[in-house]
């Protein structure tokens, strides 16, 4: 069964998500996000904006710990002019792990599939490394796969906070060296297509590209539209968006981070609390990262 830590506050790492210009040489920044909304910071440090609803590779490392295997898959939603990460699904070895969150923000169940079974008590380890659930904040559910007995103080971190799923990559050259996928080559950086070699500068086009095909393991339990050869659906423009309980932030980003930055001291809770805002997520759970009484007021006006 997965293990339950008893923590009242977690330190992750964390990576920017501010776009640089690509490099010929090896990466060397060891921690890479796939945020809520959903936003890919690849090995190279680009910034990647998914705008669209599918099924796409993350990962694949077929020579990760000497062979066993790697692969990340992701599903992305749309809903009004939004769209974010769904669910995630992760397969080492013969093992798959997929994890979804809950619109109710009063759900506080682990929600995942075990080689395929709901909330499976197997779940203790995934490919051999330990898997460990916890709950270090009321708003937020994280599990944490440990890489140490292979990579030395190597961790992948998944958040779940309601429906929205972020997850960090905590590795080296050893860990993702020959990995492919939507965070591009890492030996060069370049986001590159299937082929290896051509290098796809588009955002629309790598997720197109990155779309899982029918010769792909099958991750998720269920199926969900579209798959291959269906495109990924793309969203609407925030100009002619539906309603949806997405509502339109009702501060910008500077306005979110004065907010949150007066209230909170852990960087990684102000992030959060950044993200939902700017999600327009429900008042009472934004209180629960804000605390303050005062702060809930003026998100209110």
């Amino acid at each position: 069964m997965v293990k339950l830590l008893s923590l009242t506050l977690v330190t992750i790492f964390l990576a920017a998500v501010t776009a640089s210009s690509e490099t010929e040489t090896e990466t060397e920044n060891e921690n890479h996000d796939v945020d809520w909304l959903p936003h890919i910071t690849s090995w190279s440090d680009k910034r990647i904006e998914i705008n669209g609803q599918c099924d796409l590779v993350m990962l694949q490392n077929a020579a990760f710990a000497e062979g066993l295997g790697m692969n990340i898959h992701i599903r992305t939603k749309i809903v009004g002019a939004w769209s974010y990460i769904k669910s995630v699904a992760i397969n080492i070895g013969d093992d798959v792990l997929e994890i979804e969150g809950s619109p109710n923000p009063k759900d506080e169940d682990a929600h995942y599939w075990f080689n395929g079974e709901y909330q499976s008590e197997e779940l203790e380890t995934i490919g051999g490394f330990p898997v460990e659930w916890e709950k270090p904040t009321p708003y937020k559910q994280q599990y944490n796969i440990d890489l140490d007995s292979k990579y030395p103080g190597k961790v992948i971190t998944i958040d779940v906070i309601n429906e929205f799923i972020r997850f960090n990559l905590n590795g080296d050259a050893f860990v993702f060296g020959n990995s492919v996928g939507l965070l591009g080559d890492y030996k060069t950086g370049k986001t590159l297509a299937r082929d290896g070699a051509t290098e796809l500068q588009g955002f629309e086009d790598l997720v197109d590209e990155w779309q899982v095909i029918p010769s792909e393991p099958k991750l998720f339990h269920q199926l969900a539209h579209p798959q291959f050869p269906d495109k990924c659906i793309r969203r609407e423009s925030s100009s002619g968006a539906s309603k949806s309980h997405f509502s339109k932030p009702a501060v910008d980003v500077e306005q979110a981070e004065a907010i949150c930055s007066g209230a909170l001291d852990d960087a990684t809770v102000i992030n959060d609390c950044i993200s939902y805002i700017l999600l327009g997520r429900d008042l009472d759970v934004i209180a629960d990262f804000l605390v303050l009484k005062d702060y809930h007021h003026e998100l209110l006006l």
